[in-house]
């Protein structure tokens, strides 16, 4: 026995507003891993750049005490700090400017309900 009328065409709009909201929930999911990615790519940027200060305070400040020292402990040395330093001051400078970016968290899924509320508006007419 087919259904037809009334009822057919209800259970075929739920079938379409569940299998909607099905990819809208799997978009989101998407975008949240996502930005979760960028977030952790952030944090280890940081803390690079947070080792390589470091590194290059501690070096640096060996240097001061070596400096009245023998001759070519200097040069090892000051290449050293400066190379933490110049590496401290190129990941600072990434995490900067991914800092400034702005987030396209949940872009894409309110682009798509846009899209939706559209069609539904266009076949109410």
């Amino acid at each position: 026995m087919e259904e037809t009328g009334l009822l057919a065409s209800v259970k075929r709009l739920l079938s379409t507003l569940i299998s909607i909201a099905s990819t809208r929930l799997e978009l989101l999911a998407n975008e949240l891993h996502e930005e979760r990615l960028h977030l952790e790519q952030m944090l280890l940027f940081f803390f690079s750049a947070l080792f390589c200060f470091g590194m290059s305070i501690v070096l640096l400040s060996f240097f001061v005490v070596v400096l009245f020292w023998d001759q070519h402990r200097l040069a090892a040395l000051g290449g050293l700090g400066m190379a933490f330093l110049a590496a401290g001051v190129f990941l600072a400078q990434r995490l900067r400017s991914m800092a400034g970016k702005k987030s396209r968290l949940f872009s894409v899924s309110l682009g798509e309900l846009a899209s939706d509320r559209q069609q539904l508006e266009g076949r109410g007419e």
